[in-house]
């Protein structure tokens, strides 16, 4: 069964991205197809990147390296949730994502974004950086706006109109998974 981890790329005291995940998650669990882990960067406890080698080498010298290169590793897909901030995803994703390399390679990823412009600057940025490293990204986006999906800001609560997009995001990512699984079958 294809493994899809949906990763919450902010690890900001007091964020958004933590319910918002949790939703995305439970969402995931009732769409099945897959088995789906949430990621929660905090968890991690990544610090700005302190790796003496290259990602692309695979020498890693931290243990927290070597537990999120295993992690990434094991996944077959992602979504990842990211919040906007100044028209970019979080500097703790994009650190995150800088760690490793080749774990990444021939995957795919989908997104669920956030802010006052429904995170798509933020996904498109993501879009540019998971073409580096030789990730598809589906088409099919999710975004939350912080006027209408949220409570003052704060008290998450989604539209029901998101999970028909939810849904088709799902369904994407599950097939351009298993799609992606022959690239990286020994040959």
């Amino acid at each position: 069964m294809l493994n899809v981890g949906i990763i919450i790329g902010s690890t900001r005291p007091g964020r958004n991205g933590e319910a918002v995940g949790k939703w995305v998650y439970e969402r995931a669990v009732q769409h099945g197809g897959a088995k789906f882990e949430l990621i929660d960067l905090v968890d991690f406890n990544l610090p700005l990147l302190d790796e003496p080698y290259p990602p692309y080498l695979q020498k890693y010298s931290k243990e927290h390296t070597k537990r999120w290169s295993e992690k990434i590793a094991s996944l077959d897909a992602f979504i990842f949730v990211t919040p906007e901030y100044n028209h970019s995803t979080s500097a703790a994703l994009k650190n995150a994502i800088d760690f490793l390399m080749k774990e990444w390679a021939n995957k795919v990823a989908g997104f669920v974004g956030y802010g006052s412009a429904l995170g798509a600057r933020a996904v498109e940025h993501l879009r540019l950086i998971m073409a580096e490293l030789r990730v598809a990204t589906v088409r099919t986006q999710v975004g939350l706006s912080l006027f209408t999906d949220f409570e003052n800001f704060k008290n998450f609560k989604p539209g029901p109109q998101h999970d028909s997009n939810l849904k088709s995001l799902f369904d994407e990512v599950i097939a351009w998974g298993g799609a992606m699984q022959a690239l990286r079958k020994p040959s």
